[in-house]
């Protein structure tokens, strides 16, 4: 028989690189990523080839999500410290010479023009679970307060962008690292029962403090804005509560089922502001009601189900961090762009995983899975092998 039909096909030699790919996983990433497409191409279809284009960017995100996925955790440990590095240095290059638009200074030039609070989502957990993995043996107070400040450095300078969304949700996800490492409920339950007293203090109060700008004194007169309009909208339905007002009315009028796919008239008549992005919640619950909803967030609490499982199963506490943590990122963007769109939380710009509109946020999001996933054919693999007896 000649050499020609023993050599492999091309698809015999891409099948052995899916081995050990989660089928949950995928099954939960295929599910958020039609409902996108679907929410997508009602929302966008007179926005030109946003629809096009959003699919274009989950392809980019799921050619890096393989890529990374073929990567052992291991060897991901090794891009920790350079990546937080460089995202770091980036950062204060935009504080020094950064391009400032529309009043924020978040983008530098390096030949192209880059966001680099985007690479920090990523860089920061890496980081910190490098920095939890090498003190496995014998963690202390001094470890954690070495990891605060890790977190801390990146986080100060998003904020003096100033980039209040994304410094939360880098925050978010550094302290989900921090909390699976091992860090005592008596030191967790203390500043979370104080966030609660001093939201219900500041709702009490909320009809002197939106007067007397003196009393905000710790945040910028956009921040002060923000909160005041998520406390009272009414204050000024035109302008700056038009967003929070328009949006709690589109989900309203959803109802159970829904106006229909295509169907939605505060999405239609642009009575939505930014609908294919940071509100297209709105749109989506408008055309598809509280049965849409449901298998929206049902998608996303069993996305954030299955990390949170991969993590536990995994071999290595580095690995563990990193599952964990990419978990509680998907739950902290889900749960406050949906919660900002209706008028729970301020509005800071954080899209919706899958659904809202957006190449960078994509790409992000495609390597947190691609390192889920990482974690996950490491774990199979690991339990496929063939156990040698003596």
């Amino acid at each position: 028989m000649s050499a020609e039909f023993d050599k492999p096909n091309i698809f015999q030699r891409i099948l052995p690189m899916f081995r050990g790919f989660d089928p949950i996983l995928l099954l939960l990433i295929g599910w958020l990523a039609a409902i996108g497409l679907l929410a997508m191409y009602s929302a966008g279809y007179d926005h030109g080839t946003r629809f096009v284009d959003h699919g274009r960017n989950m392809l980019l995100a799921a050619g890096l999500l393989f890529v990374v996925a073929q990567i052992p955790p291991h060897r991901l440990m090794l891009v920790a410290v350079p990546l937080y590095t460089v995202g770091v240095a980036l950062l204060v290059a935009v504080l020094l010479f950064g391009i400032t638009k529309k009043g924020a200074q978040r983008w530098v030039n390096i030949g192209v023009v880059i966001q680099p609070s985007e690479i920090l989502k990523i860089a920061v957990p890496l980081m910190l679970a490098w920095w939890f993995q090498r003190r496995e043996n014998g963690l202390r107070a001094l470890d954690f307060m070495g990891a605060f400040v890790l977190l801390l450095i990146p986080v100060a300078l998003i904020v003096k962008q100033p980039d209040l969304g994304t410094s939360l949700l880098v925050m978010a996800a550094g302290l989900a690292v921090i909390f699976f490492a091992g860090l005592s409920w008596k030191l967790v339950v203390p500043p979370v029962l104080l966030a609660v007293v001093g939201i219900g203090w500041l709702i009490w109060n909320e009809s002197w403090l939106c007067v007397d700008g003196e009393s905000w004194y710790f945040l910028h007169d956009y921040q002060r804005t923000r909160v005041c309009t998520l406390l009272d909208p009414t204050r000024d339905p035109l302008g700056r509560g038009f967003h929070i007002i328009q949006g709690m009315i589109a989900i309203g009028s959803g109802g159970i089922w829904g106006k229909g796919f295509m169907a939605g008239t505060q999405t239609h008549l642009e009575f939505i502001p930014e609908r294919t992005t940071d509100f297209v919640f709105a749109a989506y619950s408008e055309e598809f009601g509280l049965i849409g909803n449901l298998a929206l967030i049902g998608g996303f609490l069993l996305l954030v189900w299955r990390g949170l499982a991969i993590g536990i199963k995994a071999q290595t506490l580095f690995a563990r961090l990193m599952a964990c943590a990419v978990a509680m990122i998907f739950f902290t963007y889900a749960f406050v762009n949906m919660g900002m769109v209706s008028g729970i939380l301020p509005v800071v710009g954080v899209p919706l995983p899958f659904v809202s509109y957006g190449g960078t946020a994509m790409v992000t999001l495609g390597l947190a899975l691609g390192v889920l996933m990482s974690v996950a054919r490491s774990q199979r693999l690991a339990m496929a092998e063939p156990k040698h007896t003596l």
